[in-house]
């Protein structure tokens, strides 16, 4: 029976991710072991399980038991699933990453997972995960692994540069676009089949058919005439109109991904809307809401789990774990070191294709190019993941300023010289959860006032 450790138990995932292992058909049971260092978060979330585990036992037959650790090192050895779902600094920093960003014109959605804001959690968040992947290694080095930690790209690259653990990223949003897909198409989803690939929450439905039929005529037709389907995901289909396909991510997030939507006044007005659609500031007002209504729900579940329906969700969590311990093979999407699969994209990135997962693990499936224009959007972000990882792994600062300079929502705001001073000035603020980013023994190159020398030429 398998040994199941999550780690960053107090998430608004943990629940629902759970009871989708615990139902698994022929699966007779196994050990949950639930880690937080968040000691009250933990005692209510192992309650919840525990309980959830105690009906499912009762109702279904099966044999499942819980553990709980505030120290991940007590529960990692003999475990044969991870899943990650680590958080970093709380709310501590969500005003600091949304705010003093928006004082140099960059206004921001989510600012989770790229812009200013996702290069910062990842500051944050990379270096314990790194030593979280060193533990892995050493105590249950074959287990598959399985990241749902934002900024997913910059996370898994991370991890396919420092460990030989089988870690793949995971993430929903090729599940609920494609039945967005569906529905705007207006074919039943069981019926339709697709590709899709790019990079996580920048990846292309090149394909959408039904019956062997192209799919996209209709869809274009639809969205141009009616302007109620078009409200709906105001700058998704505005990209799918110009080049050519629908994105995996909400138009909120996607709008942080290009440099077009979200750099003057008007371009927000004419393109952005409320909400997942694109709201200025949207996620920084309301994670805090949000976290507290999790809280909330979580202890209310603790005592009485009649409610929670059991019924397996759509995350991929639960479809891998019966994949790999049944043998039941099974495809899915998620983020994976590119080995030739996305063949115009950097060979030496991350990229979100489909997965087939067996016995044997993850096997990442060929994808082929991109069409050009899909491919420079990816290529574009793949660059600034890869500084990322280089400035955090390398202690180089440098790579770090760089990066943000690159940034295409900073890009299409700010100067190289603005990217600088913004990076420092919020470094400065969420100095206590960066300290490898703050530290004296960082590589930075200094830099050098322009100017000319006496022959008129450029000084070096």
């Amino acid at each position: 029976m398998p040994k199941i450790t999550l780690l960053g138990a107090g998430s608004a995932f943990t629940a629902g991710l759970m009871r989708d292992i615990m139902l698994i058909p022929d699966l007779e049971g196994g050990e949950l072991r639930l880690v937080d260092i968040d000691r009250d978060r933990l005692r209510v979330t192992a309650a919840l399980v525990e309980k959830l585990a105690d009906r499912i036992n009762r109702e279904r037959g099966r044999r499942w038991s819980v553990t709980a650790a505030g120290d991940r090192r007590k529960v990692l050895k003999g475990t044969e699933y991870v899943i990650n779902c680590i958080e970093v600094s709380g709310l501590e920093c969500v005003r600091y990453d949304n705010d003093i960003p928006l004082k140099y014109g960059i206004d921001q959605c989510i600012g989770d997972t790229i812009g200013p804001g996702g290069i910062f959690k990842a500051l944050r968040t990379v270096p314990p995960w790194l030593r979280i992947l060193e533990d892995i290694e050493a105590m249950c080095g074959s287990a598959l692994v399985m990241n749902y930690t934002n900024p997913m790209s910059i996370m898994t690259l991370a991890a396919v540069r420092s460990t030989s653990a089988p870690v793949i990223g995971l993430c929903h949003s090729v599940q609920g676009s494609s039945r967005e897909m569906a529905k705007a198409a207006g074919v039943p989803y069981d019926k339709m089949a697709f590709k899709c690939g790019g990079v996580n929450h920048l990846a292309w439905f090149t394909e959408l058919k039904h019956n062997g039929r192209n799919l996209y005529p209709r869809i274009f037709r639809r969205v141009l005439k009616d302007p109620e389907l078009y409200e709906t995901n105001p700058v998704r289909f505005d990209m799918m109109l110009h080049f050519g396909a629908f994105v995996t991510e909400s138009s909120g997030h996607l709008s942080e991904y290009v440099p077009y939507y979200r750099k003057r006044k008007d371009t927000l007005e004419k393109y952005c809307r409320d909400g997942y659609r694109g709201g200025s500031s949207f996620y920084a007002d309301n994670w805090p809401n949000w976290r507290k209504a999790s809280d909330r729900k979580r202890r209310d579940q603790a005592k009485d789990v009649s409610a929670i329906e059991l019924k397996r969700g759509l995350e991929y969590a639960g479809e891998i774990i019966e994949a790999h311990a049944a043998n039941r093979p099974t495809t899915i999407f998620g983020s994976v070191a590119n080995t030739g699969l996305i063949t115009n994209l950097p060979a030496d990135g991350v990229v979100e294709v489909g997965v087939t997962v067996d016995s044997s693990g993850f096997n990442p499936t060929y994808f082929g190019p991109l069409p050009p224009q899909m491919a420079a959007f990816c290529a574009a972000h793949m660059y600034v993941y890869d500084l990322v990882v280089k400035g955090i792994m390398n202690r180089d600062r440098e790579s770090i300023y760089q990066a943000m300079a690159l940034d295409p929502l900073s890009a299409a705001v700010c100067t190289p010289e603005e990217c600088r001073r913004m990076t420092d000035e919020m470094a400065l603020a969420e100095k206590q959860f960066i300290p490898s980013f703050m530290s004296r023994g960082l590589k930075k190159r200094p830099r050098r006032a322009a100017g000319r020398d006496g022959a008129g030429r450029s000084k070096p």
